[in-house]
């Protein structure tokens, strides 16, 4: 795996590719990451992430290898990536949607064991009545990030 750091409004934020994808991303610096991509796919998610932290993008295009995780964390990893750019859904709402109503605890595990965050957009899941709780990157990233998107979506909606 590469792993290339950037600077961001959440602060320093680490990405790795494999070759076929991106494969990890970490809250802070990696080390042994490099500061400049070198490689095609590197260079491309690192510009993808730069244009959606800066409010140009907000649909990531670059692949992502399959995370390697329990049948039902990929099923929750899977319904992140389907919340739409600046909504959000409850932890009880991904529950139903993967077949196991009783389960919102076991989606915040599986929140918490997102190894794509940002991309994988866990950030987007909430506790019931919309209560801010949980991020591995703490709150304070995951308000952040929530009012970039919340921000864009509403100049794009009065645009």
């Amino acid at each position: 795996m590469r792993w290339t750091v950037l600077d961001s409004p959440i602060g320093e934020f680490s990405v790795a590719t494999d070759g076929t994808g991106v494969r990890g991303a970490h809250f802070g610096r990696v080390e042994g990451a490099a500061d400049e991509p070198d490689d095609p796919l590197s260079r491309q998610t690192v510009a993808e992430l730069r244009a959606y932290f800066a409010g140009e993008l907000s649909a990531f295009t670059v692949p992502v290898s399959p995370p390697r995780g329990s049948e039902f964390e990929r099923a929750v990893w899977r319904e992140m990536t389907r919340i739409p750019y600046g909504e959000t859904l409850t932890y009880g709402e991904v529950a139903r949607l993967v077949g196991d109503p009783g389960a919102a605890r076991a989606v915040g595990v599986a929140c918490n064991r997102n190894p794509i965050p940002v991309i994988v957009p866990c950030h987007r899941i909430v506790g019931a009545g919309g209560k801010l709780v949980g991020f591995g990157g703490g709150l304070p990233r995951k308000v952040k990030l929530l009012e970039l998107e919340a921000g864009v979506a509403l100049r794009q909606a009065w645009a």
